[in-house]
C-alpha cells in the first residue's frame, strides 16, 4: 500500500507541475492534478480487465509442438 500511495503522490505532483509550467495557473494545475489521475485510475481498471481476458485466452491455447 505504501508503494501505491507514494506512486499516487508522484503522479499528482507530476501532473500539477507540468500543467503549472505550461499554463502558469495554480488552479488549472490543481484541477488537472486531480482529474487526470482519477481518470487514469478508471482507465487502468478496464485495461486490467481486458488484459486478464487476453492472458486467460493465451493460457487456453494448446501448445504448438
Amino acid at each position: 500500500m505504501a508503494k501505491t500511495l507514494t506512486f499516487a503522490i508522484l503522479h499528482f505532483g507530476v501532473a500539477f507541475t507540468i500543467t503549472y509550467l505550461l499554463t502558469g495557473s495554480v488552479v488549472i494545475g490543481g484541477a488537472v492534478a486531480l482529474i487526470e489521475p482519477a481518470i487514469n485510475t478508471v482507465v487502468f481498471y478496464f485495461h486490467e480487465k481486458v488484459w486478464k481476458r487476453f492472458e486467460n485466452k493465451q493460457k487456453l491455447k494448446p501448445l504448438a509442438a
